[in-house]
């Protein structure tokens, strides 16, 4: 059912269209963090599609956690119980079982670990994570994956990358048998492989070469943006992308900054994620085209100027910095919800304006333009 069409290339950069059940998204790409099911910050998926958001990202261990996979089950899956008709993309449960939980031991068989709601045991393994995902119903299942510590000793990543491996072919195996089921509610449900690697070339190719054989329906490069310098990422990057399938989508886990993005699709990359304009929106740090600005400082109390007075998002067309200012100052629930659309807005609209630059052959320049300037604090 998935179908990558690449459009156009300048330079290494893409612009593409990524077919699902779910609808098609045009790429490059940003997918909304809701990790909970729901973006912090009190947006609805009427928002979301209000501002331009193609893809909604879930966590399926905290979903596992609190509701319940088979309550969303039951419920007919995320997108029933969300009402968002478009594509949502679902991660493995690696990362937070690896970052969030008390870890047990890692087996071959899968993690054991506690809870972090009510310290209740848990074990997730390739199937478990399948499982889960299959439950929830979303457009794209991600590959259950060993997220190592950075920095790890080479040895280790070695055994990782080999490990994250022999479980990429149980998540395929276990995928295509929950397909089959008269009972699974997506059984168009896609699923992604992660290469892994730490900041070694070598394994990070040697595991590209190895998961693309898998021929699953698109690849993510994990285990980045963990705090090395984005000289690292950017290397890594450039390292794995000629070994990435070019008709498959191409998903950097967890980036990042205007810059980042601007980057990564220079060098490749289809879809981004990253928590990070939310949170920051939460606290008062918004994106302008003209860099980040920080709402709790004095100087914008009396400015009667929109947060960015080139951006047509609803918030801008309506309210003031002052007003925004004054509502997250006093705890108000309406000035986090504010500052979160317009930065999500941002987002969504920097991915259609890099878009339109591949479109017409002027990505280069855009990206000379904005780079620097969008992650610089003003």
């Amino acid at each position: 059912m998935a179908k990558y069409t690449l459009l156009k290339k300048e330079g290494n950069a893409r612009r593409g269209t990524f077919e699902t059940v779910h609808g098609t998204v045009q790429t490059p790409a940003f997918m909304n963090v809701a990790t909970a099911a729901a973006i912090k910050g009190g947006l609805s998926t009427e928002d979301l599609e209000n501002i331009g958001c193609q893809v909604m990202l879930c966590n399926t261990y905290h979903l596992h956690v609190r509701p319940g996979d088979d309550l969303v089950a039951d419920m007919g899956g995320l997108h029933r119980f969300t009402d968002w008709k478009r594509p949502i993309l679902t991660d493995s449960g690696g990362f937070q079982v690896f970052s969030l939980a008390k870890l047990n031991q890692i087996k071959e068989e899968g993690v054991t670990f506690h809870s972090h709601v009510n310290g209740k045991k848990i074990f997730m393994g390739p199937e478990e994570s399948m499982q889960i995902q299959s439950h929830l119903a979303s457009t794209i299942a991600m590959a259950f994956d060993e997220c190592v510590e950075n920095p790890a000793t080479y040895n280790y990543a070695k055994q990782s990358c080999a490990r994250t491996l022999r479980w990429l072919k149980r998540c395929k195996a276990e995928m295509e048998r929950l397909n089959a089921l008269p009972d699974t509610i997506n059984k168009s449900q896609l699923l992604f492989g992660i290469n892994q690697g730490c900041t070694y070339d070598d394994l990070r190719v040697w595991h590209m070469q190895e998961i693309a054989k898998l021929d699953c329906d698109g690849y993510a490069i994990g285990g980045l943006a963990v705090g090395e310098p984005a000289e690292d990422m950017y290397r890594i990057i450039s390292a794995v992308e000629p070994y990435m399938p070019a008709d498959k989508p191409r998903y950097l886990m967890g980036v990042g900054t205007p810059g980042n993005i601007l980057e990564g699709v220079s060098r490749g990359v289809d879809l981004f994620d990253c928590v990070m304009p939310s949170r920051n929106a939460r606290h008062g740090h918004l994106f302008t085209k003209d860099g980040i600005i920080n709402l709790n400082n004095a100087k914008y109390a009396r400015d009667d100027k929109p947060i960015d007075p080139k951006c047509d998002c609803p918030v801008c067309r309506r309210y003031s910095r002052g007003y925004i200012r004054h509502l997250l100052k006093a705890g108000e629930m309406l000035g986090m919800r504010l500052a979160v659309m317009h930065n999500l807005y941002f987002y969504n609209n920097l991915m259609a304006e890099i878009r339109q630059a591949l479109d017409n052959g002027s990505f280069a320049q855009y990206k000379s333009e904005y780079c620097v300037k969008l992650d610089t604090r003003i």
